[in-house]
């Protein structure tokens, strides 16, 4: 699971793996709060409502050489 919410004050929600189960890992400001094996249970902790994924995007590639601009010859 490569998903991962975040919400207010530092809360932040990222699968895992404990003992061979996944469960959602709830942690604030970095230190973890729980493991949980229930949306129910992270709901404990902290508001789903304010929660949102974050959604990584694929780097950029750089372009190789820019591009050159020319004229057709009736525009001179």
């Amino acid at each position: 699971m490569d998903r991962r919410w975040v919400g207010l004050d530092g809360y932040e929600v990222v699968g895992a793996v404990r003992a061979g189960r996944q469960v959602l890992r709830v942690r604030r400001n970095g230190r973890m709060v729980a493991d949980c094996t229930s949306v129910a249970e992270v709901a404990r902790h902290v508001d789903l409502a304010d929660l949102c994924e974050v959604v990584e995007f694929p780097a950029r590639r750089g372009a190789a050489a820019p591009a050159t601009g020319r004229t057709s010859s009736h525009h001179r």
